[in-house]
């Protein structure tokens, strides 16, 4: 069974977020995953309604986000990416269908984001053995 992913990726940073969807692009190539269809959102705390709308389709079996929120001179990182997953988690709950975090920050430069661009794969990986193993 191919796996069908639907991809919610944030612009905002948009220079670490392409880098980051394109590994895990090749992540699910690599791991016989279909990207079904992507949704492209402003930044992170605008996922939820994209996730959604992704999950609400039957032929989508699990969703991957892809963002990175950096931090800045106020705490505006820790509350976007809070309630971002909060919400994310209630979602996965509310479909039965994985919804796998590909989120790096809050708290992180621009340097650790660079470093942490495999975040993505890493979402990519979750999402797909989610749905082998729950069927």
């Amino acid at each position: 069974m191919t796996v069908k992913l639907g991809f919610v990726v944030a612009e905002f940073n948009r220079d670490i977020t392409y880098m980051m969807e394109i590994e895990a692009r090749e992540h699910a190539g690599f791991l016989d995953a279909e990207v079904a269809d992507t949704i492209y959102v402003p930044g992170a705390y605008d996922m939820p309604l994209a996730i959604k709308k992704l999950l609400g389709r039957g032929e989508i079996d699990a969703v991957v986000t892809i963002g990175c929120v950096i931090e800045g001179a106020t705490q505006h990182d820790e509350i976007v990416v809070q309630h971002a997953a909060r919400k994310i988690i209630d979602l996965s709950l509310e479909f039965g269908k994985p919804v796998a975090l590909g989120i790096s920050g809050p708290g992180m430069t621009r340097m650790e984001a660079t470093e942490r661009i495999d975040y993505a794969k890493r979402a990519v990986e979750s999402a797909v053995k989610m749905v082998q193993r729950l069927g």
